[in-house]
């Protein structure tokens, strides 16, 4: 597949190329797409390789180098229970990308079940089901995620479960607009007029034309969850210690002498979520543009 043929209409006077390499070639025009990109795979290299490449356990303790500031022994200083920080960014990575692949995951399969199916069928169910959205949208979310998190005990699978069960809504409600307009399709008419199943017209064939737009949620949805996550738990409501994480790494932080004195304990992990969430926003607009066919190359 990798060497499709390139196809010529002399009568229209323009080259037919295979579709993947027309987006390519549009993904690769965005500067910022591309660099979102290779930081992604720097950074999710980093967090697969933690354990090779971390120079020291990252629960170890030595209290007498607490706080210790970046240098020879410890690249990007201790912590204030003489902890590696860049073992611990490094094994932090692991969790907080865990978090976020999963979780999103996980709502983007609800959101595109309860989606097609709402956009698929129309008529009352739709209106029962996107009613369902409203109702799930119209709660505070940060408020329902601390209490949720505050009634079951705080953990990486807690976590996961809560984001996973609320945010769906909003792929749910782009996989319906996709629906709606993809089931008048001519190849939708035919497969119904051959009879084929409504489960297979559903996921196999109106599905795999919206899985662009689908995509672009799921690489944004990812950036956010990891920004909840951070936030979780530098509330003392997320990943629990000793296990790290770059949101309990600020929350250790926050003591306002550690702050002013260890500038680089809390410098650290703030800049990772920084440059990660950022990353996944420039991917997910570099994707948009080039799932778009009305934006020319």
């Amino acid at each position: 597949m990798g060497n499709d043929p390139i196809f010529i209409d002399e009568s229209q006077n323009y080259i037919h190329e295979p579709i993947g390499k027309v987006m390519l070639r549009k993904y690769m025009k965005n500067k910022l797409a591309v660099i979102g990109a290779v930081l992604l795979i720097v950074i999710i290299g980093c967090a697969v390789f933690a354990p090779i490449i971390a120079p020291a356990d990252p629960s170890k303790q030595v209290l007498v180098d607490k706080l210790s500031p970046p240098g020879e022994k410890y690249v990007l200083g201790a912590d204030n229970l003489g902890r590696d920080t860049l073992s611990r960014l490094l094994y932090g990575a692991r969790v907080s990308l865990l978090v976020g692949f999963v979780s999103v995951a996980g709502s983007i399969f609800i959101g595109t079940v309860i989606g097609a199916v709402a956009g698929y069928y129309g008529g009352k169910l739709d209106a029962v089901l996107m009613r369902f959205v409203d109702a799930v949208i119209s709660f505070p979310s940060l408020f329902l995620l601390i209490t949720l998190v505050t009634i079951f005990e705080p953990s990486l699978m807690t976590l996961i479960g809560v984001f996973a069960i609320f945010g769906w809504t909003g792929t749910a409600r782009l996989v319906r607009g996709e629906f709606l307009s993809l089931r008048s399709a001519e190849f939708v008419l035919a497969a119904r007029t051959l009879g084929i199943r409504n489960v297979r017209i559903i996921f196999s064939h109106i599905l795999p034309n919206a899985m662009g737009p689908i995509i672009v949620s799921a690489t944004l949805g990812i950036g956010g969850v990891i920004l909840g996550e951070a936030a979780l738990s530098y509330l003392g409501l997320g990943i629990q210690p000793p296990t790290p994480s770059w949101g309990n790494m600020l929350q250790s932080a926050q003591n306002p002498q550690i702050m002013l004195g260890a500038w680089w304990y809390p410098l650290f992990p703030g800049f990772m979520i920084l440059i990660t969430v950022l990353a996944f926003n420039f991917v997910g607009d570099g994707l948009r543009d080039a799932f778009d066919p009305k934006i020319s190359e």
